[in-house]
């Protein structure tokens, strides 16, 4: 479910936190799908329980999950989860395409791409 880089220059949580977010945003999660609780997943994972933690409160202040005092956490919906990221992933778009113009690419440069993304 979840495969971890140790050499990957990010923190832990933030890959949990990403792979989780892909499952969810991909549906391998469903809506209202319990996610692991957060011993089991720190016994699967063997890492502390805390950074499985950590990794669940900022999915859930992102409104990717949900939690039920006594039952877990499960997935929150696709459109709910989707619209708050996309509108974060938007806001990170204007800046770096601000800064990009700054520093002198132009228009076109930006279209050509926009259109190798598509591909």
């Amino acid at each position: 479910m979840i495969s971890l880089n140790y050499r990957d220059s990010r923190p832990i949580y933030e890959q949990i936190r990403d792979e989780l977010r892909k499952l969810i945003v991909s549906g391998a999660l469903a809506t209202d799908e319990k996610l692991p609780s957060v011993r089991a997943l720190a016994a699967q994972l063997a890492i502390n329980p805390n950074t499985i933690q950590r990794a669940y409160n900022e999915l859930e202040a992102e409104g990717y999950i949900y939690s039920v005092p006594g039952k877990g956490s499960f997935a929150a919906g696709n459109d709910a989860a989707g619209a708050r990221r996309r509108e974060e992933l938007l806001r990170q778009a204007r800046d770096l395409l601000r800064e990009l113009r700054y520093l002198g690419v132009c228009q076109e440069e930006l279209a050509a791409l926009l259109k190798e993304v598509d591909q």
